[in-house]
């Protein structure tokens, strides 16, 4: 028989016992017996140990007892601790009172673009038949919705309907609470009171992520190590979509930018961007897309052209935006209503053009452009509809129609003219102008030739400071400061507002955010 070392049975002993050990885990273990080759080396072994004259044989201790206590039939299993991951955006939400149900996926809302520290703002773009009728009540719907922090009111209650498919301004001065309002849209802010629809849809209890509207804010915030393919199809990709490449394709031709698929944002112009910004948001189809002052960080030029490539990106899609900006000329070139908001209220609410040719309050007539406003009394209404005044001894007339607030004989009235309506001649030709105007003198006090236009500023003795925009067109050399004047105009290009209002307000106010922007 073949010698056996020590380590060699002590190897095989070992592994038999560890092999048995685990066997009677499961069933009831048989005694040990060990190989009959081991068993005769460990006679051979004893033998010579003990034959050794003075040698006292070592005791092995007894073996431990290995077998596992069996598992009572009754017990309970042990269950895994291992942790699950969890997807934020399936965790059970607090519902408020009044919520309205929550929808599963399953129901047809899917988890959109969450994106804290980028420029797309927004949440989930549940998906939409582009061929469903028109939500009843417009896109966006705003019942009682106001704001406080603390003491302080931000937005007072209003009421606020934006049509379907329509590109909306929300217009007005820093701190007015324009941006406000439109956090509170996106549920990035909470209301104090009222409710924000959706469609028919209640979703003032819905978190961000859950309502069907992107947001552009102006830092465009693209993904620095991606292109823009894959920057406009990240929203996709959020979402699980997996094929892209039509979509994408799609969006990037439609902002211009097919060529320019496979740069990085760094490779691209400030428009560039902020055309890539919006086909980001635009690609996931929201109800409703959402523009805190995108174009802010354009210059002027570029920024001009921005708002028409806007305009054109929204008749194409036909999505709902809703803008807010503090530039005037920003707001009557993009949108199709623009609401002025002055310290938390909308002043006045309607297409651009009336606003601004008809303005209801001292405020949005001197916020949206300049005016030139006249205070008088009212003395008679001719029989044709318009209000006769004076004012220091100037007759001015205006029609009736074009009055915020009816007037009334011996009543104060405020007649407001644009300045650009008003036409500017020496005092030796005021027998060349016709019949039936409205003339105020003055002297030229100072004038700035800013190209398309000369600005002149009078001191006239019915208003004092009066303000005229003559078109470079034939320019006449005679007006220069300290000339004497007489400027007029047609009386249907004037308007009446209410006397008890501050003649001031908005100006200040215009010309910081002009200078601003």
């Amino acid at each position: 028989m073949r010698h056996v070392g020590t380590s060699a049975r002590r190897h095989v002993a070992w592994g038999a016992r560890r092999g048995a050990t685990r066997r009677g885990t499961s069933r009831r273990r048989e005694p040990y017996v060990a190989h009959p080759a081991l068993a005769a080396c460990d006679a051979t072994s004893r033998t010579r140990r003990t034959a050794a004259p003075g040698h006292e044989a070592p005791r092995r201790p007894a073996p431990r007892e290995t077998r596992a206590t069996p598992r009572r039939r009754d017990a309970p299993r042990a269950t895994s601790r291992r942790r699950t991951r969890t997807d934020p955006l399936r965790e059970p939400r607090a519902v408020l009172p009044g919520a309205p149900p929550h929808r599963s996926h399953s129901e047809g809302s899917t988890t959109g673009t969450s994106t804290t520290g980028i420029q797309l703002m927004t949440t989930t773009t549940p998906s939409t038949d582009q061929t469903a009728p028109t939500d009843r009540g417009g896109a966006v719907r705003l019942e009682g919705i106001g704001k406080k922090y603390g003491n302080f009111t931000a937005v007072h209650p209003l009421d606020l309907t934006v049509p379907q498919g329509s590109f909306f301004a929300l217009l007005g001065a820093s701190g007015c609470g324009k941006t406000t309002t439109l956090r509170m849209i996106a549920g990035l802010e909470v209301p104090t009171s009222g409710s924000v629809h959706l469609g028919d849809e209640d979703v003032t209890a819905l978190p961000p992520h859950r309502r069907p509207v992107n947001t552009v804010f102006q830092s465009y915030a693209l993904f620095p190590h991606l292109d823009i393919y894959e920057n406009v199809a990240f929203g996709l990709r959020r979402r699980g979509i997996k094929s892209v490449k039509k979509q994408v394709a799609d969006m990037l031709d439609l902002v211009q930018l097919g060529d320019y698929a496979r740069r990085k944002p760094h490779q691209l112009s400030g428009g560039q961007q902020q055309r890539v910004a919006v086909a980001r948001a635009l690609i996931n189809r929201p109800k409703v897309l959402l523009l805190d002052e995108p174009l802010g960080a354009l210059d002027l030029k570029l920024r001009r052209q921005m708002q028409l490539e806007l305009k054109r990106i929204q008749t194409e899609v036909g999505i709902t935006f809703v803008h807010v900006t503090h530039d005037q000329e920003e707001a009557m070139t993009m949108a199709d209503t623009v609401a002025v908001m002055n310290a938390g209220r909308v002043e006045q609410l309607g297409a651009p053009e009336d606003l601004y040719e008809t303005p209801r309050s001292t405020f949005v007539a001197n916020f949206l452009g300049t005016s030139n406003l006249i205070p008088g009394t009212v003395a008679d209404a001719t029989p044709d509809g318009d209000v006769a005044l004076t004012s220091r001894g100037t007759r001015l007339v205006v029609p009736a129609a074009r009055c915020a607030v009816p007037p009334r004989a011996g009543g104060a009235l405020l007649l407001g003219v644009r300045p650009e309506k008003v036409s500017l001649v020496p005092v030796e030709d005021e027998a060349r102008i016709p019949e039936g105007r409205n003339r105020v003198r003055g002297r030229i006090t100072d004038s700035s030739f800013i190209g398309v236009s000369t600005q002149y500023v009078l001191d006239a003795p019915c208003c004092g400071r009066f303000e005229v925009y003559a078109q470079n067109i034939e320019r006449d050399a005679r007006l220069m400061p300290g000339a004497e004047v007489v400027a007029h105009w047609n009386p249907a290009h004037g308007f009446g507002l209410d006397a008890e209002q501050d003649i001031d307000a908005g100006v200040a106010t215009a010309g910081s955010e002009r200078d601003a922007a």
